[in-house]
């Protein structure tokens, strides 16, 4: 049992400057951050970033702004003033600033420098890791998220109503103009807006992007459907239609088609019987066939050619009404983050914001990283392919020399920085990659054939083909794939090294993602437009890929000095300051 209770006595002066290396335990996190930024990362980018010299108070130090933002990140802080208030009560965070207290203004401006400089950070971090050991390529997986944009889906709007918006803008200006000439003379408005001033933010510029944006997409969209179409034409017209749902522009080309094979194959009845008559020169038993015209299936099939040509000919009265009326309100754009867009979203739904598409390797490294506007992944498999090969070279590169990882020698040369181009043969580059995940959602026969690692790319979702495996053989469609590519996957991932390999994907690609949103609370971008928010989703994946070397052990204290203490490795930097 206590005696007596500890003195609480808060004015007892320190005896002693107080020493902020006391405040926390040496095996603390926090030092870990401080130590990788400031002595085995080049942050040059961001100092040449800063202006210092002339009048005013002294700036921040920008090394010191980035671990901030990075600790904060990793704690599921992205708001500014959240970040101000903790530099003031949280000892972390006290720690980091040494004493000091950047404003959210300071640190919001810091954050909005980033697009051109977090590529480079997420490549550095990336090698620190390969450095470490870390990065493992025996298998790597490819997966999209959603993320939400800094946008309301309410802030949607199609095109007439952009069009709208536009040109009541263009004369709100114009009538503004007016009158203000009246009051302070042509040309002068009274207080003008220094240059450069102007922000892409302003409501005008964005319905302007906006209304861009969707017709250029219309234009894509029309290509695309165009494309579709011919080649779907082209099959039918050899012999060879497609299985599933058709365009829709081909319903009556393929029911005209139908009536010609129709008519040709009786045709083709009624001349076999008249040269068989001729020859014989006598006649023949039974009925003559009937003449094309009087045929009851080429009766049926120009029938369906006239129920398809009315519903094209209904549809087309319907387009030329008002569009939101029957058809629904059509594409949409957003008028505060014009580059996002509406992501279907599992479990049914949407929301307002972007796909990342995220490579990682086997221990759950993300090796490569691009923010899409794009609401499917299909198209995004081989771009991604290659930034993972590129990812895989500058990792090999970067790995001590007896990596019990991957076995294999750092190379002389420095490598390629991720997603970057490498000039060696991409054959090598393409065997560093034992194996390639991917889920159904990247399924095509061009995936499936160009050139790169061994891949697995899923048909169907993993439960029904597991069970077509039980049922001996059957696609999870219950019928033969039209594609020979995806006809030898299917049959591939049936097999029980195909069930063993894929089961993989789940743990490898879902992990980052489900660590980011639930315990690194990252569900939002907190900036709009895509060059921002791409820089900000790439500094989340090196925040994420930095803790993760240090949870699991990979960074410590004693890693660190023996990574300096290698010649090859970057020494601890002294930055001066950029004068204005």
């Amino acid at each position: 049992m206590a005696k007596r209770y500890r003195p609480v006595d808060r004015d007892q002066p320190f005896l002693f400057p107080p020493d902020m290396r006391d405040w926390l335990p040496p095996g603390h996190p926090v030092w870990l951050v401080i130590a990788v930024v400031e002595d085995h990362l080049d942050t040059s980018g961001f100092h040449a970033a800063r202006k210092t010299g002339g009048a005013g108070t002294a700036g921040y130090d920008p090394d010191m702004l980035l671990t901030v933002l990075v600790w904060a990140y990793a704690h599921q802080v992205t708001s500014s003033r959240r970040i101000e208030q903790l530099c003031v009560t949280d000892v972390a965070f006290k720690v980091i600033c040494a004493g000091n207290t950047p404003r959210h203004v300071t640190i919001s401006q810091f954050r909005a420098a980033f697009p051109g400089l977090i590529g480079e950070f997420f490549a550095q971090v990336l090698a620190l890791c390969a450095a470490l050991g870390m990065g493992k390529l025996g298998v790597v997986a490819l997966d999209g998220m959603k993320i939400a944009a800094n946008a309301s889906k309410s802030a949607n709007r199609t095109e007439e109503t952009l069009a709208k918006l536009a040109a009541g803008t263009v004369a709100a200006h114009g009538e503004t103009d007016a009158a203000e000439d009246d009051l302070f003379g042509a040309g002068v408005a009274g207080d003008e807006v220094p240059p450069g001033a102007w922000s892409p933010r302003q409501r005008a510029g964005r319905i302007a992007a906006a209304l861009a944006s969707l017709q250029a997409g219309r234009a894509a969209a029309e290509a695309e459907r165009k494309k579709a179409e011919d080649e779907h034409l082209a099959d039918a017209a050899d012999g060879r239609p497609r299985p599933g749902r058709r365009p829709a522009g081909t319903d009556v080309e393929l029911a005209r088609m139908k009536v010609e094979r129709a008519r040709a194959a009786q045709q083709a009845k009624v001349d076999a019987w008249d040269a068989r008559a001729a020859a014989a020169r006598q006649p023949l038993r039974g009925c003559r066939p009937r003449d094309p015209d009087s045929y009851v299936r080429v009766a049926q099939a120009r029938a369906q050619l006239e129920a398809a040509q009315a519903r094209a000919a209904a549809a087309s009265a319907r387009a030329a009404r008002k569009p939101d009326s029957h058809a629904g309100p059509g594409p949409v754009r957003n008028i505060t983050d014009p580059d996002s867009r509406l992501m279907p979203v599992r479990g049914g739904g949407f929301i307002q914001g972007y796909n990342p598409q995220n490579v990682t390797s086997e221990d759950e490294l993300i090796i490569t990283t691009e923010l899409t506007c794009g609401t499917t992944d299909t198209e995004w498999f081989e771009p991604m392919l290659r930034k993972a090969e590129d990812a895989a070279a500058f990792i090999t590169a970067r790995r001590p020399a007896a990596d019990p990882a991957g076995g294999q020698p750092a190379r002389s040369d420095p490598g390629p920085p991720p997603g970057g181009s490498d000039p060696g043969d991409a054959t090598a580059r393409a065997s560093l990659i034992a194996l390639f995940l991917a889920d159904a959602g990247y399924l095509s026969g061009h995936n499936l054939t160009i050139d790169g690692p061994d891949r697995l790319i899923a048909t169907g979702k993993t439960r029904d083909l597991e069970k077509a495996a039980r049922d001996h053989g059957e696609t999870a469609a219950g019928a033969p794939w039209h594609n020979e590519a995806i006809a030898a996957m299917a049959a591939r991932l049936q097999t029980d090294d195909g069930i063993a390999a894929y089961r993989q994907r789940g743990h490898i690609a879902e992990t980052p993602h489900g660590h980011i949103k639930h315990n690194m609370r990252f569900r939002q971008l907190s900036v709009r437009g895509k060059p921002k928010a791409e820089a900000e989703w790439t500094f989340t994946c090196a925040v994420y890929n930095l803790f993760k070397a240090i949870t699991t052990g990979n960074l410590t204290t004693a890693a660190l000095d023996r990574l300096a203490s290698q010649p090859s490795h970057p020494p601890a930097r002294t930055h001066t300051p950029h004068p204005a």
